[in-house]
């Protein structure tokens, strides 16, 4: 080939480079826009991510209070079936023991409560706590006794010298 044939070649293909770039060229308005919609579709992904992190921190703080809540009303169901004489005592000491534990096993943080704090259940200590003393005798007036007297008194009248009284004499045999 000759220099001007050579020369022509090169240029066409100069040209046909040229053409396809200006066919990639995008005006300067258009490309404006495109980009303040790439950067506010940005946004909307950055504030939707925090959205769904907060929801799903959400659901998980409510998925360990229902968890909290279930096992509290496990707890008080077998304490007041067990005889739980404090019921609230009972349910905080229990949950304490539980936190410990991983898998806690409900009926056996029970029985713990019972062998070690038996003043917790009915029937365990109740019984030492109503025995009278040996110093204190009822005196017994027309069939009723004078406790029952103080208190029907005070229940009647509403004084409150009246329920003193009867607090006091309680005292004495309580």
């Amino acid at each position: 080939m000759s220099p001007i044939g050579t020369q022509e070649s090169l240029s066409e293909d100069i040209v046909d480079a040229s053409d396809s770039d200006n066919l990639k060229l995008v005006p300067v308005a258009e490309s404006i826009r495109y980009r303040k919609r790439a950067q506010s579709a940005e946004k909307k992904v950055e504030a939707l991510t925090e959205q769904l992190a907060e929801a799903k921190s959400q659901a998980t703080k409510m998925s360990e209070e229902m968890n909290s809540i279930q096992v509290e009303q496990k707890l008080t169901r077998k304490l007041v079936a067990a005889g739980a004489v404090d019921l609230e005592t009972a349910v905080l000491i229990a949950k304490d023991r539980m936190e410990g534990q991983a898998e806690a096993d409900v009926d056996g943080v029970i029985e713990q409560l019972k062998k070690g704090k038996q003043y917790l259940f009915a029937g365990a200590g109740l019984a030492m706590t109503t025995r009278k003393t040996a110093g204190v005798k009822e005196r017994v007036q027309n069939s009723q006794t004078i406790l029952e007297r103080a208190a029907k008194k005070a229940a009647t009248t509403g004084n409150r010298t009246d329920l003193q009284e009867y607090l006091k004499l309680r005292r004495n045999f309580v």
